[in-house]
């Protein structure tokens, strides 16, 4: 074919291309339908309740609800909450990215009991880790006996309460992690070894630009699922105020007090802080993905 044919059928096949890109999200039949019941079905599962939620605060006095979530001790338990899960998100986000590697990388024996115990946090109900914990932990039990020697109490304690944090948002970095690791070539960083490249230029170069958008969205989700954590946290923690009281139990308290208003309010504030975080990491995360290795 001669160039003068190519330049006449090439303005054709660029129409076709693009007119199989605008289709291309319409070939299974019933998209509106399915897209249909998906916004009903998030509007009644997430977007009524959270409209509730804000509609319950404020429906009462701006003087009751800023009492509610301006007071000393609504303000302990976000200092806490907030500094217990971002120290938890972040042990998880090294530990977590080293389980995954050697998961991936190595074979050792019992590594499938390894693989399994990792899920075990999302399984077990919360209630039977806080009570696990607290055994462990407390003066008296197996762990917590040796940290009471050396003077480091764990069981009622914020240390306690950040290590049932971080027993629950384990497996968020490393289930999110682990895909991108198998994805990663060993001959990519095989070949830059062989030239001569040190370990630490590969990790940087190499290893940490691509898993670097998993890993943040596994410390997001670690960090976000301690915001909300409270069964693990309970017993733990011995809810004391001012101490030990994370925002969860207060609201649960304020529940018990029949004060409504009062957990809406201290719920609106975390439900603001999580959104937020979550916009934010989502920004940084789209930034990694963009900007070059």
């Amino acid at each position: 074919m001669s160039e003068a044919s190519a330049e006449q059928t090439r303005p054709g096949s660029e129409r076709a291309r693009s007119k199989s890109a605008r289709g291309r999200h319409h070939v299974l039949p019933g998209f509106g339908l399915a897209l249909g019941i998906t916004l009903v079905y998030l509007t009644a599962i997430v977007v009524i309740p959270l409209a509730g939620l804000v509609l319950k605060m404020s429906a009462a006095s701006w003087s009751h609800v800023w009492e509610a979530v301006a007071s000393p001790r609504a303000v302990a338990s976000y200092r806490l909450t907030i500094g217990a899960a971002l120290a938890a998100a972040m042990v998880n986000a090294v530990f977590g990215l080293l389980v995954a590697w050697v998961l991936v990388r190595y074979r050792f024996p019992g590594k499938r009991i390894a693989d399994a115990m990792i899920d075990l946090p999302f399984a077990l109900p919360t209630a039977v880790a806080g009570i696990a914990l607290t055994t462990v932990y407390s003066r008296e039990g197996f762990l917590g006996r040796y940290f009471e020697a050396w003077g480091v109490p764990v069981a009622f304690t914020p240390i306690g309460i950040a290590v049932a944090l971080t027993f629950v948002g384990l497996p968020f970095v490393v289930r999110t992690v682990e895909p991108v690791l198998q994805d990663l070539e060993v001959e990519v960083q095989e070949a830059a070894q062989t030239l001569g490249a040190p370990a630490w230029q590969i990790v940087r170069r190499i290893v940490l630009p691509t898993i670097l958008p998993a890993l943040l969205a596994g410390f997001t989700m670690a960090f976000a699922r301690a915001l909300g954590e409270y069964g693990s946290v309970v017993f733990i923690s011995g809810n004391l105020p001012m101490k030990t009281e994370i925002t969860t139990l207060l609201i649960m308290t304020k529940l018990e007090q029949y004060d409504y208003t009062g957990a809406a309010a201290l719920a609106v504030v975390m439900l603001m802080f999580s959104v937020s975080l979550l916009m934010a990491l989502n920004l940084l995360q789209t930034w990694s993905r963009r900007r070059p290795a």
